[in-house]
């Protein structure tokens, strides 16, 4: 259900939306990367900390594991499904940043709060949107005990233990204090950690990546020609691999792009909300950025990675195919010289493991404080830091399942918000992008423009309410 939902969902808003992950992608990572902040504007962080809080959150096991999941499982061709995903997802990012941004208020202790938990309430005033806000706030608390905590700290701890003989109650004790740490200081204090690790594992992971696509440059051409042909064709069974039908490698294709990049769940809703921004559209495009990042670049790094090497294609000494929670380290492996290869998978793994364990503490506190009030914040970060320890030092089993679960969960409510306030999403959104198409104009130029505006008169008037 939610492969068609999610895809047709990212398809709707594109044509609403004019193509707009296309036509504005330059200028989107050119205000979020290079300039990084609108100036006097209102937030409690800069739209490059909200956006690397965001990517903290997404940029995971999905990338290293999932990519090999995939591929182990739907050919090639799945990469190309990731691809495809990750574009249409970067209209439903744009959408539901717009949304956190547009219809975020400032809370008791003065932050921002919003996010799906917030503007599916506020966007769709009645007793249905109420339903939708609370039961995307109850999934999102969940998932973040799950993908968000216990299964990242797991593959954290188990990671070391392998590679470098860490015992996982070590790795456990450390982990969950350095997180409590982090927490207490509040999104402030997140953001400035995501925004000094994000880009540092990115380019880290990417560069060791680039140096084995330079060295089997030569198979590149092919890597993308097994892409695109089976994409459309599936894979015929060979050596350990069973064999991948279209549909096999479409629907591994998504899901792990879902997984990957979490476009259409809402959670990166939640960190644009907290922006410091002058409009709600260019803290939606720069969020949009973060799909083209975590898709586009790093998962394809992994992808190329594992398809030139032709590791996907290799089987174990009982004649199975490797399995994908090791397939990336021995791509790396056969493409580095020593334990480089291996060394730069344990060491990206623990980098965007950890960061995800911050991005989803902020985005399940948040929920936390929109069913139980702001109270009840404190307690969550001191059991969530907890339950870091409990993940490094047990076999979660289940617990894999159920993040899948709650992560779908996650989506339902939103994807019908975004449908529902499609409306509002492209009216808004063309009017502005009519008088600041490059996204530079400042402050007092946008105050300018947007006078009268109905909707930007809503918005400045939520931004004063507490």
């Amino acid at each position: 259900m939610l492969i068609p939902l999610l895809l047709g969902t990212g398809l709707y808003l594109t044509v609403r939306l004019g193509g707009i992950q296309l036509l504005r992608l330059g200028a989107a990572l050119r205000l979020g990367l290079l300039k990084r902040h609108d100036d006097d504007a209102e937030g409690d962080i800069s739209q490059f900390e909200a956006l690397t809080t965001a990517m903290a959150a997404t940029v995971g096991t999905g990338n290293i594991v999932g990519v090999a999941t995939a591929i182990g499982i739907g050919g090639p061709g799945a990469l190309f499904w990731m691809w495809v995903t990750a574009i249409l997802g970067m209209a439903s990012k744009y959408s539901e940043a717009f949304l956190g941004v547009r219809f975020r208020a400032t809370d008791e202790v003065g932050e921002k709060n919003g996010g799906p938990q917030y503007y599916l309430e506020r966007g769709i005033p009645n007793a249905f949107g109420k339903f939708l806000a609370v039961a995307f706030a109850i999934f999102a608390v969940c998932a973040s005990f799950g993908i968000g905590n216990m299964t990242q700290g797991n593959s954290i701890a188990h990671n070391l233990e392998n590679s470098f003989s860490v015992p996982t109650w070590i790795t456990g004790l450390v982990l969950a204090g350095l997180t409590l740490v982090v927490l207490v200081g509040g999104i402030k204090s997140i953001g400035k950690v995501t925004a000094g690790l994000v880009p540092v594992m990115i380019l880290f992971y990417v560069l060791g990546a680039l140096y084995i696509l330079l060295v089997n440059i030569t198979s590149v051409p092919a890597a993308f020609a097994e892409i695109f042909s089976q994409a459309f064709t599936g894979t015929s069974a060979a050596g350990g691999f069973l064999g991948s039908t279209i549909m096999i490698a479409v629907q591994y294709g998504v899901a792990r792009g879902i997984f990957s990049n979490e476009s259409g769940m809402g959670s990166a809703a939640i960190a644009a909300a907290s922006a410091q921004t002058t409009h709600p559209v260019r803290q939606g495009l720069v969020s949009m950025t973060q799909t083209f990042i975590d898709t586009i670049i790093v998962v394809s790094c992994t992808g190329l990675v594992i398809i030139t090497t032709g590791v996907w294609k290799e089987v174990d000494a009982a004649g199975q195919q490797i399995s994908a929670s090791i397939m990336t380290g021995q791509a790396f492996s056969h493409g580095l010289p020593g334990q480089w290869g291996s060394w730069i998978v344990t060491v990206g793994l623990v980098m965007f493991a950890y960061s995800t364990v911050l991005g989803w503490a902020y985005y399940g506190e948040r929920n936390v404080e929109r069913l139980f009030g702001r109270p009840a914040v404190m307690p969550f970060r001191i059991l969530f830091s907890l339950v870091v320890y409990f993940g490094c030092t047990v076999q979660l089993g289940v617990v894999w399942n159920f993040s899948d679960v709650m992560n779908g969960l996650m989506a339902i409510p939103n994807l019908i918000g975004l449908l529902i306030l499609s409306g509002l999403i492209a009216r808004e959104t063309k009017f502005y992008l009519k008088h600041d198409p490059k996204l530079e104009a400042n402050r007092a130029q946008i105050e300018a423009f947007m006078a009268g505006d109905p909707g930007w008169e809503e918005w400045k008037a939520s931004e004063r309410a507490r």
